[in-house]
Formats: C-alpha cells, structure tokens, sequence
C-alpha cells in the first residue's frame, strides 16, 4: 500500500473540458492563454485611410480619449458578437469593422441626419 500512496496519482479531467486536461498555472499553455486574453481586451483600433480622410475632411479630432472610447466600443461589440456597428454620441458617430477593429468612415453630427447606415449588425453609444 505505501508503494501505490507514493506515488503520483492520476485524476480524470472533468467532463466539461471535453477530455483535455487543463493546464496548470505555471505551464506554458496558461501562459499562452493569458496573453491571448490580454492581446484580446487590449486590442487597439486603426483608421481606415478612408476614415483618416473623411475625419481630417469633416473636422474630426481623434484624441487618446476618443481613441480609448472607440476600443471600448469595439471590445462591448465583441462581447456580443456583432461585425460591422455604428459606434457614435452627440456629435459624431464611426462605422467600425469590429473583428479588425478598423475604423470604416467618421460622419459629423449634420451629416448623421441625413444618412441611413447598412450593412451593420450593432450600435454602441461612446
């Protein structure tokens, strides 16, 4: 009996892994799994050369701020499954392709009343 106690036991994995076994928090698959997460949440939003010309044509100043809120944005997005959404305020609004997290094209307050926007599975409110 000493023998089989000293020895290193076994554990099944548990039924909802799917058979793996999970890693532990020192090895190198958690590793990997927690800077794909954080590559995931802290991924950063680009312009389009497109939304660079209409946000430069129309007016539009992208700061830090906006920039963080735009990524927030795209991150919510995200969560819900959306592709394409309207991400907008007050004053302005930005049609984002969320699973590049690019900026489309940047549209002013006085042209938001004019438009209809398609092809867009979501709005987000900045």
């Amino acid at each position: 009996m000493e023998r089989i106690s000293s020895q290193q036991q076994y554990t099944a994995p548990a039924a909802r892994t799917g058979g793996r076994q999970e890693p532990k928090s020192g090895g190198f698959g958690a590793a990997l799994q927690r800077e794909l997460e954080k590559q995931q949440t802290t991924q950063s939003i680009a312009f389009s050369k497109h939304a660079i010309s209409r946000a430069e044509a129309r007016g539009i100043e992208v700061t830090p701020a906006l920039m963080d809120r735009l990524a927030g944005s795209v991150e919510r997005a995200m969560a819900k499954g959306a592709t394409n959404i309207l991400a907008l305020d007050a004053t302005q609004a930005f049609i984002i392709n969320v699973p590049n997290a690019k900026v489309i094209t940047a549209i002013t307050q006085d042209e938001l009343k004019e438009n209809v926007f398609t092809n867009i599975d979501g709005a987000v409110f900045l």
